[in-house]
């Protein structure tokens, strides 16, 4: 019963009511008597809102360009890992783990101190390297680009952020496809050494197809995690999405909306827009890992 309370009333209300106030304006200042109903008009009005596409386009650019990575990456390193034995396995697994279990404030307030314009260690790093003995005539044009302004820059603000992202959550990622290439049949692998099956084709005929689901989970969450992005832009930008809110992700603007402009109805619907989104883009990804590929290691 304790249970069946909560949820009823902080999940089965709090969607509900969220459903209906995407039909109303509602300043909650101004007390429920203020609720005034306007049927469809908050979802027409965020599908007319340029700010909303903008941070749309800068939500899906910071989905595609962070998450795209840490797959690549995080692959054929499991692999790699799984291959080099169980000791250096669990040391360098830990060690990219490390990040995600980390708080994303912590974490993000260092990243603030390490792309700063003028003591960051990222600029730092690159004037050294423009200035280092024999490598000035291939990197000394950086020197021109100093001091690079990593967090004030439109240009630069959606890389710093998807650079973030990518050291933060690769190693959660790492974690699945270890998990997945262990519960390969040692048989397999044997047969494969015994038909003189090198490294390269063993991971592209035998690893791959078999991670198939793993990669429909780890790709899955990576869509909805990245277009529910709030706390690393949010950090970054101070709150205020950047240089012509080349940093606003949706999830900020939507934030925004609520409680700093008061419009709870506009929000709401704008929260279902964004529900919408993340159902397509899975059913979209359903169709390329769906259940044939979920039954498929082969």
């Amino acid at each position: 019963m304790p249970f069946i309370i909560l949820f009823l009333v902080f999940q089965v209300f709090g969607f509900a009511f969220s459903l209906y106030l995407s039909f109303h304006q509602w300043n909650p200042v101004a007390g429920l008597d203020s609720m005034r109903f306007v049927g469809i008009e908050n979802y027409t009005f965020s599908l007319e809102d340029e700010d909303f596409y903008r941070s749309l386009y800068n939500t899906i650019w910071l989905g595609l360009a962070s998450g795209i990575s840490q797959h690549l990456v995080a692959i054929p390193m499991a692999y790699l890992l799984v291959n080099l034995g169980s000791k250096f396995r669990h040391f360098m697994t830990s060690a990219f783990f490390l990040p995600f279990i980390t708080s994303t404030v912590a974490v993000s307030l260092i990243f603030v101190n390490m792309y700063s314009a003028n003591v960051g260690i990222i600029n730092k790093a690159l004037v050294a390297l423009a200035n280092a003995p024999g490598l000035g005539y291939i990197f000394g044009w950086l020197n021109d680009l100093m001091p690079l302004r990593w967090l004030e820059d439109r240009l630069l603000i959606k890389p710093a952020i998807a650079f973030l992202q990518f050291w933060k959550y690769t190693g959660f990622h790492l974690v699945i496809y270890i998990s997945g290439i262990l519960t390969i049949s040692k048989e397999v692998e044997e047969a494969a050494l015994l038909d003189g099956a090198n490294f390269r084709q063993r991971f592209w005929y035998i690893a791959l197809p078999h991670l198939r689901p793993f990669i429909f989970f780890g790709v899955t969450l990576t869509i909805i995690g990245s277009l529910q992005m709030f706390e690393e832009p949010f950090i970054l930008t101070n709150g205020t999405g950047g240089i012509g809110n080349s940093g606003l992700t949706i999830s900020m603007f939507l934030y925004k909306v609520a409680w700093e402009w008061l419009d709870m109805g506009w929000a709401s619907a704008m929260s279902w827009l964004l529900f919408l989104i993340i159902a397509a883009v899975t059913a979209v990804q359903f169709l390329f890992f769906g259940r044939k590929g979920l039954g498929s290691h082969s």
